[in-house]
């Protein structure tokens, strides 16, 4: 089983439109609701490998009911977190030359007594768990090292946590030393303060936060494939992808795929690339599932392209 943990889930409110302008009546030629947030989507691409998962999401209001109605509806376990707020509602504009305008509200801010229920809850769920995938940004009320301090109580209990965050959160977590952590380029180069150009550049910035305390770093690179960095060096994955469709969730999806595969090594890698691929040839957040999948197109190999220039370089 994997265990998920948003601490800042959303309820994603998509509409289809010809093209925005501002100040003006827009039709919308199509709408859709999906549970939105990083570990959301990792539960629901493990889900749609078939594989089972817990989700554990602090939920409020409506739109919390919703999300919990709608991740039910997926065969998705959820450990809900009562909280007093209202879970928050995102808004995403899709126009028809494919140009994608998203609204994110900032959630509601959670009590002290909140926090440590939601931590208390991951403690309770984690015992059937082979890892605990902690993800997206934190909501009002909890501080950078709330992260931190979750890694801390997991590895206590013996579990494995990977986590997918960025900026002062992951600095604090690192300390705490999570199994595996997934940047992508841009999380990566704020992490270490400086532009990412070359694959090899990201090499060095994911040592570098394994200088600081992660066991091993999987980076997603876009359209360059992934890397990962750790204890026993450096591997390079990439696939053949035939019409990029939509990149939201293919992240969360390789990281899912990561996990399913075990957490670690080349297998793992290949795993990850092969779901990442998938994701982004499906239309707007759709998780592949086992037939989409195409490990033939995927390859793995210590041989890292150190010059290679990033086609979208981070800053």
């Amino acid at each position: 089983m994997i265990l998920t943990v948003t601490p800042n889930p959303s309820l994603d409110r998509t509409y289809e439109v010809p093209s925005l302008a501002r100040g003006e009546v827009i039709r919308a030629t199509g709408e859709r609701m999906d549970p939105g947030g990083k570990g959301v989507n990792v539960s629901r691409a493990v889900a749609a490998a078939g594989r089972r998962t817990v989700a554990v999401l602090p939920l409020g209001g409506a739109p919390g009911a919703l999300v919990a109605d709608l991740l039910d509806a997926q065969s998705i376990e959820v450990a809900r977190v009562a909280v007093a707020g209202a879970t928050r509602s995102n808004i995403a504009l899709a126009e028809a030359d494919g140009v994608l305008t998203k609204i994110n509200a900032p959630g509601p801010e959670l009590s002290a007594a909140e926090q440590e229920l939601l931590l208390e809850t991951v403690r309770a769920q984690s015992a059937d768990a082979s890892w605990i995938a902690c993800c997206g940004s934190l909501p009002r009320g909890l501080a950078p090292s709330w992260y931190a301090e979750l890694v801390a109580r997991a590895h206590a209990a013996g579990a494995r946590i990977a986590l997918d965050t960025s900026g002062p959160a992951l600095l604090a977590a690192l300390r705490e030393r999570p199994d595996v952590v997934k940047p992508n380029a841009e999380e990566l180069a704020e992490a270490v303060g400086r532009p990412l150009a070359t694959v090899g550049d990201a090499v060095k910035a994911a040592e570098e936060l394994r200088a600081m305390g992660a066991a091993a770093v999987l980076a997603s690179l876009g359209a360059d494939g992934q890397l990962l960095v750790d204890a026993d060096g450096s591997w390079y994955g990439t696939a053949r992808v035939d019409t990029v469709r939509s990149n939201v969730g293919a992240g969360d999806s390789s990281l899912a795929g990561f996990l399913i595969a075990g957490g670690q090594g080349t297998v793992a890698l290949a795993s990850a690339v092969a779901h990442g691929a998938a994701a982004v040839q499906l239309p707007g957040s759709v998780m592949p599932t086992p037939a989409d999948l195409d490990p033939a197109a995927v390859t793995v190999t210590r041989d890292v392209p150190m010059d290679r220039v990033l086609r979208e370089p981070a800053s």
